[in-house]
């Protein structure tokens, strides 16, 4: 008789599901068993499509503003009546605009941190009750943060990034306390849609040529980094930022 899947039993919310990392992550979790709740802020078609690849047994779409408190809580609460608890979140949802110090408004300052920020606070402080011992956190970074030669244009995404990175350090702390690992992933580079968007074959080249593998990262590379972690071989990881680039940062 075969064993069960690792993630058997495990339930598992993810915002900003439905397209890029995200879908890797979901279906990824899905395959190793888990039951999957699949956010999306506007787009229903890619994450129905999500659903019915997986199976609706095994999964659910649910449409949020990952960003607005009210609507967070309202994810939480259909997962929980759906399936009863949490055992892994990755607040995953997030925008990237290129904004230097001369070029960033008040009203872009807030939704970047509303998005990138306040909307991870709140939902792991809106599905702490429902999380038991031995749960997983997953944040999301970005590799920028440790990159010497970034450029200005990323001033207000990375800003929002350190922000969730000092937010991992110190939730490791508080929710290690209830046994629930609290750890972020930082990829580089990754080949998706929004990534590849405008972007030049010449340029993508370029960008690949900054790593030892001479690629870009694929959100399935990402996705391993993140069941690794929500996983039994993650208990002992706990308040760490993984660098999920190939070797593009060191150190």
């Amino acid at each position: 008789m075969s064993s069960p899947a690792p993630l058997t039993g495990k339930i598992a919310l993810i915002t900003g599901a439905s397209k890029g990392i995200g879908a890797a992550v979901t279906t990824q979790l899905a395959s190793l068993g888990a039951k999957v709740v699949i956010n999306y802020s506007s787009d229903a078609a890619p994450a129905e499509a999500l659903v019915k690849k997986i199976g609706s047994d095994n999964a659910i779409a649910i449409k949020a503003d990952a960003a607005d408190v009210k609507e967070i809580e309202r994810l939480v609460k259909e997962t929980v009546e759906k399936w009863g608890r949490i055992d892994i979140l990755m607040p995953n949802a997030g925008i990237s605009p290129m904004k230097d110090l001369e070029n960033t408004t008040e009203e872009g300052f807030e939704r970047v941190m509303g998005l990138n920020v306040k909307g991870p606070y709140f939902l792991c402080q809106k599905a702490l009750p429902h999380m038991p011992s031995g749960s997983h956190v997953i944040l999301v970074s970005t590799s920028l943060c440790t990159l010497s030669t970034v450029t200005p244009g990323y001033l207000l995404y990375n800003t929002s990034k350190g922000a969730i990175e000092q937010m991992t350090r110190v939730l490791a702390k508080d929710l290690g306390r209830k046994g629930i690992n609290v750890n972020a992933v930082a990829p580089g580079p990754t080949a998706t849609d929004l990534f590849m968007r405008g972007k030049s074959e010449e340029l993508v080249k370029t960008i690949a040529g900054w790593n030892p593998f001479n690629r870009l990262g694929a959100p399935e590379d990402i996705a391993n980094v993140v069941t690794f972690l929500a996983g039994e071989g993650g208990m002992w990881v706990n308040g760490q930022i993984l660098y999920t680039n190939g070797g593009m940062t060191v150190g």
